[in-house]
């Protein structure tokens, strides 16, 4: 199929309502082909998912984060964190540490193995989307966030997705 026209005008007719759905149709196939793409990648050059390779660069950047922190950092939720940390630390990528006075505070640390991996990590580390967002400019954020809502809530899409990393739909 060769790439729709896009237009910047409201559509007035149902031909051109047809033409503006398959151009985003095209778009989203587009934006879900380079996630893919770059995750591939990812997993070819380092062994490791790309919610690992983002998890380890955000260590990297903040040495010593709680697990609070990174699920924060990453937008998911501290169980998701907690998951992510466990297969990091599996891979002996990861350490925790207990320095505080209160022992239950564990701090992130990267291995010497996990600094060669997130090292070596294509970029970006946090995922094509999350730096493409980040890049945007406002108006073109605010254009995209309500127009992905009201997809959303017309889909019925469940909340509980929301919370896990993109690499890991």
């Amino acid at each position: 199929m060769t790439k729709p026209g896009t237009r910047k005008a409201p559509c007035s007719t149902s031909g051109e309502r047809k033409v503006r759905e398959e151009a985003v149709l095209y778009h989203f196939r587009s934006v879900v082909g380079a996630m893919r793409d770059h995750f591939r990648t990812v997993e070819l050059e380092t062994g490791i998912s790309g919610s690992q390779l983002w998890a380890l660069a955000e260590i990297r950047n903040e040495p010593g984060i709680k697990a609070g922190g990174l699920a924060e950092a990453m937008s998911i939720h501290a169980s998701t964190a907690s998951n992510l940390i466990d297969k990091l630390e599996k891979k002996n990528l990861v350490c925790r540490e207990r320095k505080d006075t209160d022992s239950r505070t564990v701090r992130l640390n990267l291995t010497e193995a996990g600094m060669q991996v997130v090292s070596k990590g294509p970029q970006p580390h946090e995922g094509l989307v999350r730096y493409a967002l980040r890049h945007l400019p406002e108006d073109a954020l605010a254009q995209l966030y309500n127009g992905l809502e009201q997809l959303a809530k017309e889909m019925q899409a469940k909340e509980a997705i929301e919370l896990t990393p993109l690499a890991d739909l």
